[in-house]
């Protein structure tokens, strides 16, 4: 049996370097539904996105501070897209997801785009604070999209968590990744980093590219303050995230995206947490 008097550990055996660190790390919430779609319809959106191949046009960047749109950093294919139905899909499982991540305020609107990815394809690091007016309230969706078995290597995303140091946030060394496994859909804030790892695709056919569905949902002012939860991570990665945010109000999205309004979540199709039952 171990002795149970308590034994402090000396200063020698703990030096300065290895003592508690003031810079805390947080990591980006995240949900993640499978099946999201279905079998059948995720079969046929599939169908579609490969149908448009010469369609699709390469995907840009814009950079915060001279505004200029370029390819740097990043190498896929997009095309700009409206869905009603995916759109009801989304606006269903909205309320779930916003209790999951502890998201506030009215969310109106998204902007969705196609894209795929070959042989080298990738995203570097970054935050989808171009895409939104008010990056610190806006989630970014992303949907999985592939033949199977897959035709195509890597590809996964990465989430990074954000250090808090210096008074200020940046993305950190950790992340998470998230496969991108078909008919599936992970939501995360649009102020969180991410990236889009090198993705590989041996036969060089378009249909055996990694497809996803992606979209921006925001809404049309800033959420609501609690003055009792004064650490909120939502904020903190709205601050990170700052830095990558256009100077100047964009009008136009830069792969040519138009918003649409977000429907009503529908009553008997709405998701939410189950209820726990009460025990006596």
């Amino acid at each position: 049996m171990e002795s149970a008097t308590p034994a402090e550990i000396d200063t020698q055996a703990l030096p300065p370097s290895d003592r508690w660190s003031t810079a805390p790390v947080v990591p980006a919430p995240v949900c993640r539904f499978e099946n999201f779609l279905g079998a059948g319809r995720a079969a046929t959106l599939l169908s579609y996105a490969i149908s448009r191949e010469a369609d699709f046009h390469a995907g840009t960047v814009l950079d915060p501070l001279s505004g200029q749109v370029s390819h740097k950093g990043r190498s896929s294919l997009v095309l700009p897209v409206t869905s009603s139905v995916f759109s009801a899909h989304l606006a269903d499982c909205l309320p779930l997801v916003q209790e999951i991540l502890g998201h506030r305020g009215a969310l109106t609107q998204t902007l969705t785009v196609l894209t795929s990815h070959g042989e080298g394809g990738h995203y570097g690091i970054h935050t989808d604070a171009s895409r939104v007016r008010d990056v610190g309230t806006a989630l970014s969706a992303v949907y999985y999209l592939h033949r199977t078995p897959r035709g195509f290597g890597g590809g996964r995303l990465r989430l990074y968590d954000t250090l808090l140091a210096d008074g200020g946030a940046r993305p950190a060394e950790s992340y998470r990744t998230i496969e991108p496994e078909h008919d599936t859909i992970v939501f995360f804030p649009a102020g969180a980093f991410h990236e889009v790892v090198p993705s590989t695709c041996p036969s060089g056919h378009f249909a055996d590219h990694r497809f996803t569905l992606t979209t921006w949902i925001s809404g049309t002012g800033p959420a609501p303050t609690d003055s009792g939860d004064p650490f909120r991570i939502w904020p903190w990665l709205a601050h990170a995230a700052e830095r990558t945010r256009p100077l100047a109000d964009v009008e136009h999205d830069h792969d040519g995206a138009s918003p649409i309004a977000l429907p009503a979540a529908g009553p008997a199709t709405r998701l939410t947490l189950p209820t726990p039952r009460r025990t006596s």
